[in-house]
């Protein structure tokens, strides 16, 4: 066996530790997004067709807190374990280079209106002007995490390649 072909078979071999903990990464990074996207669901009414109420006007307090909670955890993951090494620079491969140049500004986009979603209903307090705002903004959101996903879909593509 070459020594290329042993490094790839040794679970202590860096390489393969390093290709474990992006794959680990990739996958926790994907269960959070879903997380995102069924408390989204929950949180805009949309869980159940059957259970869409047209009318529903009022979102609770603690539905709101907890969506925003698993969206910034995700947003923060993306950023601290993906994002944050391939603005440093320490990303090597050019496939991986080139599909982030393409998609990293809208991705950054993203969170910039993630985290300016989180704080502006950071003291929600389900006055009639707050649910006026939230309702307003909701569809947008639903927008903006479809987009990230794709543009993160991406990325990851490259980076498991």
């Amino acid at each position: 066996m070459s020594p290329s072909a042993e490094a790839l078979n040794d679970p202590h071999s860096p390489g393969v530790e390093r290709r474990e903990r992006l794959e680990y990464t990739i996958v926790s990074l994907t269960r959070l997004r879903q997380d995102v996207v069924v408390a989204y669901c929950r949180l805009a009414g949309v869980s159940s067709v059957d259970q869409r109420d047209d009318a529903r006007t009022h979102i609770d307090e603690n539905t709101l807190r907890s969506f925003c909670q698993i969206m910034v955890d995700y947003t923060a993951m993306g950023h601290f374990e993906i994002y944050q090494r391939i603005i440093d620079g320490k990303e090597r491969r050019r496939a991986v280079k080139e599909v982030a140049a393409q998609v990293y500004p809208a991705i950054a986009e993203t969170t910039d209106w993630l985290v300016d979603f989180n704080d502006k209903y950071d003291a929600f307090d389900g006055s009639e002007e707050d649910m006026q705002l939230l309702a307003g903004d909701l569809s947008r959101l639903g927008e903006i995490i479809t987009v990230r996903g794709e543009l993160e879909d991406r990325l990851l593509t490259a980076l498991r390649a």
